[in-house]
């Protein structure tokens, strides 16, 4: 076997957004949750993680890339994500490039690994729950691992809590378990993307920077100091996780849009109920749900679900498109973009639906009227750096092409 191969696999994850959140570990290491949460995979098309992942003789030790920076594999979290799929790893034979790898030679061969985002790295859209995901299932195919996706759950759950989640498209339930070793903390999905395909997603980004304080060391004062969480992981959530689940079922709008509601917002109490207190959302986030608030009860049945993860940004689930149109009109009106923005900059993702609320250009979003349900609308330019416009999608996929692989097949280096 010469010493020159590099054999690679490149997948594509999606991110997800918690309908019922999950905040409050267990047990840190495993990463095993105090209640169960259930999540909306969002389009791969609009928001996802490519990573491909190599291996080689000539490597001389595991090395990662994201997003184009060399990063540190020395972290917990990798290690033990590395660790448990090398264990899984099977004998591998690629015939054309006359490649053969035995079970045991996996211990001794190092990786590459390169990952790209195509949406900002930690700003509380879920990054980290793409990448675990992405790497986790990329390595399995690269290994051979014959474990299917709820047991790659487990593994991926070892890199970032919500990265099990992302190992199916639809809406997904990560079930807490009750197993010491996590063995049955783990993902299944509850139904595909097709099965509620109404569902129009619109996310505000209004915030693409950092977060002030991270989800780890968060939800470990939230667990130490919030009696509210306690309240919630033990009679809140069960009841509420049973709630949802026959909601999304029944394609039930109205109740799924007063779950989501109602959970986001105790999650963010729990924050508030941590000492010392947690702020994720901003007066931003604050006039999005007012603005929601308004609409939904002018309409008499909820239009529109928000929810927000642990930072400013407003996820807003829209029951169809036709409601998706007319909450876009709302948004481009109260958040304007900045005069020096473009249009086609400020709304990514599915443009199409800028057709259907008859918004062609700047143009069109000045000529915009007041909502009627918002007296004296103000207008606040600039607020929100961006919008995407998405749906639920599909889980992981592998990319077959090699041209859309982040390494170069020749060196196992990034391209």
């Amino acid at each position: 076997m010469g010493e020159k191969w590099v054999l690679m696999k490149t997948a594509q994850t999606p991110t997800n957004i918690a309908v019922i959140k999950y905040w409050g570990k267990r047990d840190e290491t495993l990463i095993l949750p105090v209640n169960d949460s259930i999540s909306v995979t969002l389009d791969p098309a609009h928001l996802c993680t490519t990573t491909t992942v190599a291996v080689s003789p000539a490597f001389q030790q595991d090395r990662m890339w994201l997003n184009g920076k060399e990063i540190s594999l020395s972290g917990g979290r990798y290690q033990n994500c590395l660790r448990e799929i090398r264990k899984r790893a099977r004998e591998v034979e690629d015939k054309k490039k006359g490649i053969k790898i035995e079970k045991e030679d996996w211990e001794k061969l190092h990786l590459h690994i390169a990952s790209y985002n195509n949406f900002p790295t930690a700003a509380g859209l879920a990054s980290s729950a793409a990448g675990f995901a992405c790497l986790v299932f990329a390595l399995a195919k690269l290994m051979n691992v014959e474990e299917d996706e709820s047991q790659l759950s487990a593994i991926a759950r070892q890199g970032s809590g919500s990265a099990c989640r992302s190992l199916f498209g639809g809406f997904v339930k990560w079930i807490m378990g009750k197993e010491e070793d996590g063995s049955d903390s783990l993902a299944v999905q509850l139904v595909d993307e097709k099965h509620w395909d109404d569902l129009f997603i619109i996310i505000a980004v209004v915030s693409s920077r950092q977060k002030e304080t991270s989800s780890t060391s968060g939800m470990r004062e939230s667990v130490e100091t919030s009696l509210l969480l306690q309240h919630r992981a033990k009679e809140v959530v069960p009841k509420r996780t049973l709630q949802m689940e026959e909601a999304i079922e029944n394609r039930d709008f109205a109740s799924f849009a007063k779950l989501t509601c109602a959970d986001s917002n105790q999650f963010h109490a729990v924050c508030l109920d941590t000492s010392p207190p947690i702020f994720y959302m901003n007066d931003t986030s604050h006039r999005i749900i007012s603005h929601v608030e308004k609409w939904n009860r002018s309409e008499g049945s909820p239009q529109v679900a928000y929810t927000f993860d642990a930072g400013p940004n407003a996820v807003l689930i829209a029951r169809d498109r036709k409601a998706a149109a007319q909450l876009l009109k709302r948004l481009l009106f109260s958040f304007p973009p900045n005069f020096d923005t473009d249009l086609d900059s400020y709304i990514i993702g599915d443009k199409t639906i800028l057709k259907e609320a008859g918004v062609e250009g700047m143009k069109d979003v000045e000529a915009l009227t007041p909502p009627p349900e918002n007296g004296a609308a103000q207008k606040y330019p600039g607020d929100v750096n961006y919008f995407i416009c998405t749906r639920p999608g599909k889980g992981p996929i592998l990319l077959s092409s090699e041209n859309l692989a982040l390494l170069d097949p020749e060196t196992g280096l990034p391209k």
